[in-house]
């Protein structure tokens, strides 16, 4: 039976919930927003337009986002804090690394949670291969950086291992999620810090982000931005100079982007009911059809990659109407939620024009 008919009531309908995804392999770049999404942005803009909306409005928005992200990562909601941009949060980290230890990170990793570390003076971080990083981790490491699904080749970490390794040598572990929650499984209360961005795989709005923070990571942190929405109460936090922070992962956030919120709650309810280890084995499963489709080694992932250096390949895949992406010299072809084997036949007669 093919991978496209045998799936649940529940995926069979989240499926069903995008306008028009045919030949489209670009959720590692950017996700594709559901009727839902679409639906709810208009109609705050009509409120909005109207005179009918205000701030206060949007609290319930966020509180309902908040916890159906906590649920679909397996943390309660007060271990979560919210954000726009990964590199922002990354920097609230690199700031609490001490002077002169050392920072783990991957070789290639995105930029985004590396590139705040190597602003920081008077700290080692220091790139390995993702193969070696658990290995590399020593009593001299303070903390492990690393992507749950690598951006440029789609490979898997091996969360066991770098756990595991972690723990040894009483090292702190920062995953980011960004490339993984929503079509991968995600347990973010194995590590001490996750950070994701919802615009790719939880075909949110760009500017939901999301931190997680184990209680003893928290205590190391500062909340350097702290700002009115990272008050106890919001609303009694607006003027200085006396705040009273949140008690909890809730003094990291800052002020929202209203309008990417009312577009994120719908999407990311829905991914937060879905069974993912099902949304895994359908993605993953078409990523290896195509690979056996084009004689490549099955890759077991959703992002699908291979050398294309002159960038041939992606050329004669947008020619045919195929939207993929190109990194690092290879070419990126991602399976979500509403591809199906034609998409995995589309790409080999695309590429079959060689």
């Amino acid at each position: 039976m093919s991978i496209a008919t045998t799936v649940s009531p529940s995926l069979a309908d989240a499926i069903a919930s995008f306008e028009a995804p045919r030949l489209y392999l670009g959720a590692a770049s950017i996700g594709l927003p559901t009727r839902a999404t679409v639906a709810a942005q208009k109609a705050d803009l009509d409120l909005w337009s109207a005179s009918n909306r205000f701030p206060m409005d949007y609290d319930a928005i966020i509180g309902r986002t908040r916890a159906s992200y906590a649920s679909l990562v397996g943390v309660t909601p007060d271990r979560v804090a919210t954000g726009s941009q990964t590199s922002v949060i990354t920097s609230l980290l690199a700031a609490a690394v001490p002077d002169g230890a050392e920072v783990l990170c991957v070789d290639g990793d995105f930029s985004s949670i590396v590139f705040p570390f190597l602003q920081r003076r008077g700290i080692v971080v220091r790139s390995v291969p993702l193969d070696a990083i658990a290995g590399e981790i020593s009593d001299a490491t303070w903390l492990v950086v690393f992507s749950h699904v690598q951006s440029a080749t789609g490979r898997v970490a091996d969360v066991t291992a770098i756990v595991a390794a972690a723990a040894a040598h009483d090292t702190y572990t920062y995953c980011d999620t960004t490339q993984s929650a929503g079509v991968h499984p995600v347990d973010a209360s194995l590590f001490d810090a996750t950070v994701c961005h919802s615009y790719k795989w939880l075909c949110s709005p760009r500017g939901v982000a999301f931190l997680t923070l184990s209680e003893r990571f928290e205590a190391q942190l500062t909340p350097l931005q702290a700002g009115w929405y990272a008050g106890d109460a919001v609303w009694q936090s607006c003027y200085g100079p006396n705040m009273a922070l949140a008690l909890d992962a809730r003094r990291f956030d800052v002020s929202p982007a209203w309008p990417a919120w009312v577009g994120a709650e719908p999407a990311i309810g829905m991914f937060a009911a879905l069974d993912i280890d099902e949304v895994w084995a359908r993605t993953s499963g078409l990523g290896n059809e195509l690979c056996d489709a084009i004689g490549i080694e099955r890759q077991n992932q959703a992002i699908v990659t291979w050398a294309d250096p002159d960038g041939h390949d992606l050329e004669r895949l947008v020619a045919a109407g195929i939207k993929a992406s190109g990194r690092a010299g290879r070419l990126r072809a991602a399976f979500h939620l509403w591809n199906d084997e034609s998409d995995v036949a589309a790409v080999v007669t695309a590429l079959a024009k060689r």
